[in-house]
């Protein structure tokens, strides 16, 4: 009786105690990388231990500092080299239009003959910016013009199924060729006439390429109304150019530095002028006469 009695009170201990928890199904892997050894590293702890490494490496810093260094002096070399030979203050100025400009603008290229004042305004010796004043020139209309040009002697090259990247490409050549020639022209003949004005090359640049809005519209009458619409076309803005250029070249050659000078060289500067004026229509002719038939 007292091994029952024994018996049934260790079993009743037993019966007191809490259950174990049931196993579970799967075993839980979580931390079996973290916890082994030679396991796998966790998603960037590779970068982020070189990036420590490079960081505490005084020999990286130093060729960080270096290269750096050599950075920073290259850009201000090629700022200074750029400055050297190219003003970026002037140019900003000949970019410096808005909306109502290049309209104006484009409309007194096209009709110039009622315009009055050709006279640049400039403000305390300094002239005006485009936006500003009409007068003034600006690089803005014939880069977009030359660019128009180059695509739109694509689209006729297509139309006429000769079209090919090397004829498109030898077609924007020329055109800037020709104009790159233009103003070294007229730079010497400024430098030949000793007219001292205020014209740069920008300002010669600029002037030269106003012909390519009559390019575009001679080309794309051509298009539209074919060859007799082209000639129109041709002829009316060759016209109008010239206006535009002996009017424009005109009032600043005649300075008043220039006024009062001698007679050969009011003549040399006339001449300029217009021989500056009777060359953009041979030149609007030559690279536009192919591009309709």
């Amino acid at each position: 009786m007292a091994y029952h009695s024994g018996y049934g009170a260790h079993g009743s201990k037993h019966r007191a105690r809490a259950a174990p928890d049931p196993p579970p199904l799967f075993d839980d892997t979580s931390g079996a990388y973290s916890s082994q050894p030679g396991a796998y590293p966790a998603p960037g702890a590779d970068v982020a231990f070189s990036v420590n490494h490079l960081l505490g490496d005084p020999v990286a810093n130093v060729a960080m500092a270096y290269g750096s260094s050599i950075a920073s002096h290259g850009k201000d070399m090629v700022h200074k080299e750029l400055h050297r030979f190219v003003s970026v203050n002037k140019l900003k100025y000949f970019f410096a239009v808005d909306t109502a400009y290049v309209a104006k603008k484009l409309g007194l290229l096209v009709f110039p003959y009622t315009h009055q004042n050709w006279e640049v305004q400039s403000s305390r010796d300094v002239p005006l910016p485009p936006r500003q004043d009409l007068n003034a020139p600006d690089l803005y209309i014939p880069t977009m013009a030359f660019i128009t040009y180059v695509l739109l002697a694509g689209t006729a090259l297509g139309i006429q199924k000769r079209f090919s990247p090397e004829v498109l490409g030898l077609c924007a050549s020329t055109a800037l060729a020709w104009v790159v020639m233009e103003v070294l022209a007229l730079l010497l003949g400024v430098y030949l006439a000793t007219v001292h004005s205020d014209l740069s090359t920008f300002h010669l640049l600029a002037y030269s390429g106003y012909k390519y809005v009559g390019m575009i519209l001679s080309v794309l009458t051509g298009l539209l109304f074919g060859s007799d619409g082209y000639y129109v076309a041709l002829a009316w803005t060759s016209s109008s150019l010239m206006y535009f250029i002996v009017r424009s070249l005109r009032t600043a050659a005649l300075a008043p530095d220039n006024v009062g000078g001698p007679a050969p060289r009011q003549r040399l500067q006339l001449y300029l002028t217009l021989g500056a004026a009777a060359f953009q229509p041979l030149i609007i002719y030559w690279l536009t006469f192919h591009l309709v038939r």
